[in-house]
């Protein structure tokens, strides 16, 4: 069984860059879709974006176009979100998730999920 362990969150100031890894263990997250999301308190799981399998295609949310970018390293079973430009409101836990029928926008699709890293931006 596949698990997925986050790291790198933390506090950084507003304009600042964060990047999150998403390591797979106990198994390969071959051919796997891959999503990341983040949630704060109270709102559900918001998504943030996907890349596929084997060409590495992405999607991403309008919230974080242009600011946030996902990649993969399928050798090193891991997958990768570069922050950039952060703001307050990016405040919050970040997931990653795994589905073994490619990717989704919606997080109850996903199979697997990592435990979470907290993403703290302060003004």
């Amino acid at each position: 069984q596949v698990q997925l362990v986050e790291s790198g969150g933390g506090l950084v100031q507003a304009g600042g860059s964060l990047r999150l890894s998403c390591a797979a263990s106990g198994g390969t997250f071959s051919g796997y879709g891959m999503g990341w999301f983040r949630q704060v308190p109270g709102k559900e799981r918001a998504f943030l974006g996907t890349i596929s399998w084997n060409y590495g295609l992405t999607t991403y949310a309008d919230s974080v176009k242009g600011r946030f970018t996902i990649s993969r390293d399928n050798a090193r079973n891991t997958m990768y979100l570069e922050m950039n430009s952060l703001k307050p409101e990016d405040t919050a836990v970040y997931y990653c998730a795994g589905r073994r029928k490619g990717v989704s926008s919606l997080a109850a699709l996903y199979d697997v999920w990592g435990q979470g890293t907290q993403v703290t931006v302060s003004s």
